[in-house]
């Protein structure tokens, strides 16, 4: 999702709206649900879930057990549906080299803050920075170091790039901006 110019570089960002929140949204809110019906069937002591009679699960402790996770699980859904509504994290960059600007948008979560816009001047950047750490939990970042902002992240975390692939996306962008590379 590029689009790129002798002098400009756009870089659309995709946000929480993908198919893996999507499952787990969907999950989440059918398990919690399962919980709550489970949790409700041995208060009332009637079968609302078909699966097996409510007589086997006493209310007190395992029905306001189960009750207190269909409940918390509703709850986190809810939360994965708003993210994936609001789709937070969406967004562009923009590295305009004939106005010597560099523009990054994200959506955030309503309110305030909701739009994250960053603007500066190219000749403010310092450098592109490749942030890897390999291990049980693998991080690949790319990063643009700007003087007095410190560190601003281009990827996500959960983009898994390979290293291949954030090298030479970094080295494309650091020959279009004309800066050099860190490596950390």
């Amino acid at each position: 999702m590029n689009w790129r110019s002798e002098r400009i570089w756009i870089e659309l960002r995709a946000g929480s709206r993908k198919i893996s929140n999507f499952c787990w949204a969907f999950i989440l809110f059918l398990g919690s649900l399962g919980f709550l019906l489970v949790g409700i069937s041995s208060y009332f002591g009637r079968n609302f879930l078909f699966l097996f009679p409510p007589q086997q699960i006493i209310f007190f402790p395992q029905g306001i057990v189960m009750s207190f996770y269909g409940i918390a699980g509703l709850f986190i859904s809810s939360y994965l549906w708003c993210t994936i509504l609001w789709n937070v994290g969406s967004g562009y960059d923009r590295f305009d080299i004939k106005e010597g600007i560099v523009c990054i948008f994200r959506w955030g979560f309503p309110g305030k803050n909701r739009r994250i816009f960053l603007r500066f001047l190219i000749k403010d950047i310092q450098s592109i920075r490749i942030e890897l750490k390999e291990g049980i939990y693998t991080r690949r970042i790319l990063y643009l170091e700007i003087r007095g902002q410190g560190a601003i992240p281009l990827t996500r975390t959960d983009e898994n790039l390979t290293p291949r692939e954030i090298e030479q996306k970094a080295a494309e962008l650091a020959y279009f901006l004309r800066v050099p590379i860190e490596v950390f």
